[in-house]
This record gives structure tokens, sequence and C-alpha cells, in this order.
């Protein structure tokens, strides 16, 4: 089975178009070698085959010594963790958007948009990499995702720069 597989960027922070206002819905740093922010981003996946689904944790401790820069946030509401927002910064001043998600009971609860929001403002205030500023925030999403991830980074301001096809 072939899934298709569409990135999309923003160029210019001023092009965020923002979700409806969700009260106490936050972003929080967490340290990316916790075993809940492992279990949480395992949780997030799972319904849509990621790969952070199954890592183990020899494989999640490598993909932090790798990835030194990735920040891990997780979305709160309430102080209640109910998503995840994984940002890397990459040298001249990208960053991609490399996980977001919301843990599935709270999906289809009208999170989605101010979360999203949160998330795009969050990585154009990131510390750039090889760059006065932050330039670009990119990320990529599959016909595997949730039916509304597509929908929701485009009414969010993102645009579709390539797309591709790839085997399962």
């Amino acid at each position: 089975m072939a899934k298709v597989v569409t990135y999309l960027e923003m160029n210019n922070a001023k092009d965020l178009r923002p979700g409806k206002v969700v009260p106490e819905l936050l972003l929080r740093r967490v340290d990316g070698g916790l075993p809940l922010v492992r279990a949480t981003n395992a949780q997030v996946g799972a319904p849509y085959g990621w790969r952070s689904a199954s890592r183990t944790n020899e494989e999640w401790q490598e993909l932090m010594r790798c990835r030194p820069w990735r920040q891990y946030w997780f979305i709160t509401l309430k102080d209640e963790t109910v998503g995840v927002a994984n940002l890397e910064p990459q040298p001249e001043g990208a960053v991609e958007i490399t996980t977001f998600g919301l843990l599935p009971e709270y999906v289809g609860r009208g999170l989605g948009g101010h979360a999203l929001t949160l998330t795009i403002r969050q990585a154009w205030d990131s510390e750039a990499v090889e760059s006065p500023a932050v330039r670009r925030v990119w990320l990529h999403t599959c016909s595997l995702d949730h039916p509304n991830a597509l929908r929701n980074y485009q009414r969010r301001g993102l645009t579709a720069y390539r797309t591709a096809v790839e085997a399962e």
C-alpha cells in the first residue's frame, strides 16, 4: 500500500492564521529523556503507525543523541497532557515540526487548531541555527495521519511545496 506524503512550509510568521483560542491550552517544554515523553509520543503516534510508537528505549536514546537541538513539548489543557509537539531547529534558519498530535482521547474536541497555532508560534520563537532568525517553519504529513491533519496545517497558513508517493 502506498502513502502520500505532503511537505508544507511557512516562510513568514505573519502568514500564521490562528485557530480558535482554547483557554488554558498551553505548550510546556519537557526533557526528552523522560520516559513519559517517549510514552506520550508513542500514544499519539500509535493510531497512525508512526515510528515513534514502536521505538525501543535504546532507539529513543540514539535519536536524542543524534538530534541534540530537538525540543520536546507537551500540549497541556488545565495542566493535563493532551498531546505533543516536537520542534527541531535546523541550519539556515529552518525549524521543522517533527511531531505534532493529540492523544487519541482528545482528538475531535476542537483543540487541534489552537494547539497547532501555539506550536507554529513556538517554532518561530525558537533560536535559529546558522542564521540571525528563523526564516522557515516546515513539516510533513502523510495520508496515514489523521484525516483532518492536512486541512489543519493549511488552515493555519502552511502551504504545500512537495508531494511524494512512498511505498509502505
